[in-house]
């Protein structure tokens, strides 16, 4: 079968100050005396995994392990250090809560405006518009400015944008742990009908009866290595009973 996603030996560093520093006027004056130094930490370390085409891949980990780092790669946002990662298709991705919003607009105006970052023309907003708004249940709130919306609304905005058209790939970070209960199964059954229509799907997730509940295979990752790469349910019993 076709990957969709493969990652090969993909290493990431980044700069960190050594010192707290309380503003930006502070690190700023810092910069300029060269007072201010850095440490070297990497985020990730020679990771490599493939997700098959139309597979639902989970990312397992404590925080801080590399996970949303390893999707920010993926989706583009990251360039890594070292390696390489070819990505077969296009990519919705789902990674940081209200990304690709203007929160100062209303989520009337945004869904245009994320629909239009996402590579959708307004003519094709037009004709979706009533089914976004419907799956979101925010009738009453589509001409309020987002900035007033909790990270629940946020996310059934995000979410229903995202998945209006079947992408290739769709990446998912811990979108589906924001929100109430009812919505959280509404958006499964969403990456159900995806996944049966082909579309790729790699989740970050903490919940673990989740990721049971959604993935074929999961990737375990701890202090941005790879610890195992394999069923779903071995590796969650595995890594639910070390982390207990």
């Amino acid at each position: 079968m076709q990957n969709a996603i493969e990652v090969k030996n993909v290493t990431i560093k980044f700069n960190m100050a050594k010192e707290k520093v309380d503003s930006i006027k502070e690190y700023i004056l810092k910069f300029i005396k060269k007072q201010l130094f850095f440490e070297e930490f990497t985020a990730l370390n020679d990771v490599s995994f493939d997700v098959k085409k139309g597979e639902v891949f989970g990312i397992i980990g404590l925080n801080g392990c590399g996970k949303s780092t390893i999707l920010k790669i993926i989706s583009g946002i990251y360039s890594p250090s070292k390696g390489s990662v070819k990505v077969n298709g296009s990519i919705a991705p789902l990674i940081e809560l209200g990304a690709g919003f203007d929160m100062d607009l209303t989520a009337r105006e945004n869904i245009y405006l994320n629909g239009s970052v996402l590579g959708y023309s307004k003519n094709y907003i037009d004709s979706k518009f009533d089914e976004i708004v419907d799956f979101t249940e925010l009738h009453q709130f589509i001409d309020v400015p987002m900035k007033n919306y909790s990270s629940g609304m946020v996310a059934r905005i995000g979410f229903a944008i995202a998945t209006i058209t079947d992408p290739d790939i769709l990446i998912v970070d811990e979108i589906l742990s924001v929100g109430d209960f009812l919505f959280q199964q509404k958006c499964e059954q969403r990456i159900n009908e995806l996944m049966k229509n082909g579309t790729t799907i790699l989740i970050v997730s903490h919940s673990i009866d989740q990721i049971k509940r959604l993935c074929n295979r999961v990737m375990w990752l701890k202090s941005g290595q790879v610890v195992k790469i394999g069923e779903t349910q071995e590796i969650c019993n595995e890594y639910s009973h070390i982390t207990k």
